[in-house]
């Protein structure tokens, strides 16, 4: 099954530091290769690098999800703790059903390499269309995080009427439900 529109995924790395250009863009970067290892469809990067501010945030969500046309959008960042962490707040605010299976999955994986995981508030959730899935900001992490969860989410992304997302199953084992 192909599919002849383009499949668009937004990659938001969420920083105060790299927006600024105070340090180089590794965490979306990482997001993108991860991506490129496990997708056979064809994808382009909806791509962002933005300062923890929630207004910020929710916009590039509207912009990625309602005006782009994302199946998918990837945070990384904002997730921890601090004050300026508000990527969570972001994604409840603009999300109508929340997903949160996949927060409580990627903290159980990272508390196999961390004890810290336990702070972390990554979450999801669903804007109409999109699937909006917030990592933690460091690339070690957020590979073991995309790994946990990634075999769920082209499913998630039928549900949610979006493009069928082929998967190389060599790098990645994603799970569809026998149709009956």
């Amino acid at each position: 099954m192909s599919n002849t529109k383009q499949i668009k995924i937004g990659v938001i790395n969420v920083s105060d530091r790299a927006s600024k250009g105070i340090y180089e863009d590794i965490p979306g970067k990482a997001v993108v290769s991860t991506l490129n290892e496990y997708l056979v469809s064809e994808w382009e990067p909806v791509y962002k690098v933005i300062p923890d501010e929630q207004d910020q945030i929710e916009a590039a969500f509207k912009e990625m999800a309602d005006e782009a046309g994302c199946c998918l959008i990837v945070t990384t960042g904002g997730t921890g703790p601090a004050k300026r962490d508000v990527t969570p707040e972001a994604t409840e605010a603009v999300c109508q059903k929340m997903m949160p299976g996949f927060g409580e999955l990627m903290r159980q994986e990272s508390l196999k390499y961390v004890p810290t995981a336990i702070l972390s508030r990554q979450t999801a959730g669903i804007r109409n269309n999109t699937l909006i899935v917030n990592l933690p900001g460091k690339p070690k992490a957020i590979r073991e995080c995309l790994d946990a969860v990634f075999p769920a989410i082209p499913y998630c992304i039928d549900l949610i009427e979006g493009p069928y997302l082929e998967c190389n199953t060599e790098v990645v084992k994603v799970f569809r439900p026998k149709s009956s």
